[in-house]
């Protein structure tokens, strides 16, 4: 009986944007924990890796910094919705 009662508190439609705001930070969270894991390259999981100590490798970690879309954004306005700023700013 108790468990109908939470199903019933908890699948309400009014909560499922609250399923969807907390799916979507849990699913960036994993994105960049497995993108660390795999990529980094100050991140070493196996012992061989992790007995090298510190390496000099600033062009691996260049790489790592300019990722795709850091290039693609750099080369954008820092506007989140740019036809509402041009509508409002721009003179006619």
């Amino acid at each position: 009986m108790a468990s109908a009662s939470t199903a019933n508190r908890w699948l309400r439609p009014e909560v499922y944007p609250l399923f969807a705001a907390v799916g979507v930070a849990v699913g960036i969270c994993g994105f960049q924990l497995v993108r660390n894991i795999c990529i980094n390259p100050e991140v070493r999981v196996s012992k061989e890796g992790r007995s090298a100590g510190v390496l000099e490798n600033y062009a691996e970690g260049e790489k790592y910094a300019e990722h795709g879309l850091r290039k693609f954004l750099r080369t954008r306005a820092p506007e989140i919705m740019p036809s509402i700023n041009r509508f409002f700013a721009d003179p006619k």
